[in-house]
């Protein structure tokens, strides 16, 4: 089966399960364990992380980021634009102001050779294999000069809060809260699927989990995200609010 229809068979597939995106949990304020796979956090609800419990030698096998691992993708919109984005697991940490020590991995969009935007993500892993994501700092580009660091944001630092990347033990139908900064980092997640497969010019990928994700700052966006045993995200591709498309082109494990 070619892409484009796999794709096909993978959206009439989440249509028959009758799948939802997450909502907005408001301004509650229950505590969620790091470990409970029952209480992943939901909308802007705190939670209170020991840090004892987490490491940033991040081995879940559903993105596994040893440093040196490098991912490079080819992204494109519905105007035609496309960039390449390299994700690199550096070899340093981050301590977040909630006390958590975190992985820094790079990620840097580029598009004709120049700078688009320059992000370092800040990851770590709890006790039960949990990736959490604990904020990020960007700096957007144009004509190749830094015009914006909008969407930057830590955990503890002007309310905002962590949120999972990847479920320990993932389980569709499982939601969860990816990240949150009031007004600016929304995003939420859902487990579609956790058999299904993707190719994309990096190979093809058995077994894959699929998520949907959304944000309620964007409520006419939501994208399908897979991630493959062992090698983690290979293909993204948005399904409303546009047609942008995210495949692997290659990946090279640390």
């Amino acid at each position: 089966m070619n892409a484009q229809r796999r794709t096909a068979t993978l959206f009439l597939s989440l249509i028959a399960l009758g799948v939802a995106a997450c909502g907005d949990n408001g301004d509650g304020s229950s505590n969620a364990s790091a470990g409970d796979a029952k209480g992943l956090p939901q909308g802007s609800e705190h939670v209170e992380l020991d840090p004892a419990d987490f490491t940033t030698e991040i081995d879940n096998p559903w993105w596994p980021m040893k440093p040196g691992s490098r991912w490079v993708y080819r992204e494109t919109d519905s105007e035609g634009a496309n960039q390449k984005v390299v994700v690199t697991v550096t070899d340093r940490t981050k301590k977040i102001a909630n006390g958590i020590e975190a992985r820094v991995v790079r990620d840097v969009a580029t598009e004709k050779g120049e700078f688009v935007e320059v992000t370092d993500d800040w990851y770590a892993q709890d006790g039960d294999g949990n990736i959490w994501y604990l904020g990020e700092d960007t700096t957007e580009y144009e004509n190749g000069k830094p015009v914006s660091q909008a969407g930057s944001f830590e955990a503890g630092v002007d309310g905002a809060e962590p949120g999972i990347i990847v479920p320990a033990q993932p389980e569709a139908g499982m939601t969860y809260r990816q990240e949150y900064y009031k007004g600016e980092a929304e995003d939420q997640g859902t487990i579609v699927s956790l058999d299904e497969q993707a190719e994309v010019p990096a190979g093809h990928y058995t077994p894959v989990v699929m998520t949907k994700d959304t944000n309620p700052l964007e409520p006419k966006v939501s994208e399908f995200k897979f991630y493959a045993r062992g090698a983690g995200p290979v293909l993204a591709v948005a399904v409303s609010g546009g047609s942008d498309r995210e495949e692997l082109l290659s990946y090279t494990p640390g």
